[in-house]
């Protein structure tokens, strides 16, 4: 379960030190520090049921919801998520892992956001389509078609097969909020390919 500081302090008040006591229940792995003023009750908890409450408002995105999807070939061990007008990337380590967090563009970050429930944690997750779109966001541009399918299944190493069954129809609708060539590009050589 997710804490606070404020609500450990309420929950110790009767203590002549609740402070102390935090730092006590820290040190004996009963609270695990997620960011500042918030803690984990359990060490089990995986990073990805965490990933929002450390930094939000966010989603799960990039090269983490790539994986997961099967799109991308890696195991990735970074909890990758999008966030908006934070203005720079943020980077968080703890007990759960690694964390980092980049802006998208605000028109598209609501679109495409699915919310999960894992043991009673809620999270946020990138479908495929909205994954890729957030992905080539943060690449360097291109300037044609051909750039745009080398970065795709050369850089990126997107499997054909998966790449297949992802929803065109749900990448041209977000497609053109990002106001990215790649993204113009992608929508191109989807028409392209969808004759």
């Amino acid at each position: 379960m997710i804490v606070s500081t404020s609500m450990l302090k309420d929950q110790f008040s009767r203590y002549s030190d609740p402070a102390g006591k935090i730092l006590r229940m820290k040190r004996c792995g009963e609270l695990y520090p997620l960011t500042r003023g918030f803690y984990e009750t359990d060490g089990n908890v995986p990073g990805y049921c965490l990933a929002g409450a450390i930094f939000g408002p966010s989603y799960l995105s990039f090269e983490y919801a790539l994986s997961v999807y099967g799109l991308i070939p890696e195991a990735v061990y970074t909890y990758t998520s999008a966030t908006f007008d934070k203005k720079k990337a943020k980077e968080v380590e703890n007990h759960f892992g690694r964390f980092t967090y980049h802006d998208v563009p605000p028109d598209a970050y609501p679109f495409g956001v699915v919310l999960k429930e894992e043991n009673g944690y809620i999270y946020r997750i990138a479908s495929p389509e909205k994954a890729l779109c957030d992905k080539l966001y943060t690449m360097s541009p291109v300037t044609s078609q051909r750039e745009i399918e080398r970065m795709l299944f050369e850089d990126l190493r997107i499997d054909n097969e998966e790449f297949a069954k992802l929803d065109t129809d749900g990448i041209l609708q977000i497609g053109n909020k990002y106001h990215s060539n790649n993204l113009k590009y992608l929508i191109k050589f989807l028409r392209r390919n969808m004759k």
